[in-house]
């Protein structure tokens, strides 16, 4: 397990010129799709009233919130907003949240421009897609 998170890690952080390219990915709203638990079992998503929206600036910290999509195309806000740090640490790259009331710790393991993939505090691996607003006819 050691070797495949060493290989995720080499390939976000040397998959590209720059780190940060492939870090701004994270930017913008993704919608879960599926949870495996610590103890394998799995949760599936085939629609979530919510979406994750992370904004991240130049120094590696940001914001995430919980936002609900409405039928103009904007978003409400569901959550407080989340406070977080990017850092590259122990061949691992970290999230480190802070809000008023708590702080914890994920690692992402993959990002794309479609797909993300985040371990949390309990080793429960979240999957992500980019979401894309439904179209009414």
């Amino acid at each position: 397990m050691k070797l495949f998170k060493a290989m995720i890690l080499s390939f976000l952080v040397y998959g590209c010129s720059k780190p940060l390219d492939k870090i701004e990915l994270l930017n913008g709203y993704w919608e879960i799709e599926k949870v495996v638990l610590q103890d394998g079992s799995i949760k599936t998503f085939t629609f979530s009233e919510t979406i994750d929206y992370f904004q991240l600036n130049d120094s590696l910290k940001g914001l995430r919130a919980k936002v609900m999509p409405m039928i103009d195309g904007k978003f409400s806000m569901e959550s407080p907003v989340e406070d977080f740090q990017i850092v590259f640490e122990n061949d691992s790259l970290n999230v480190y949240y802070k809000t008023p009331y708590a702080k914890w710790k994920e690692t992402i393991k993959s990002i794309s421009n479609s797909q993300l993939e985040i371990v949390n505090q309990h080793n429960n691996v979240y999957f992500y897609k980019r979401y894309k607003p439904i179209t009414l006819p």
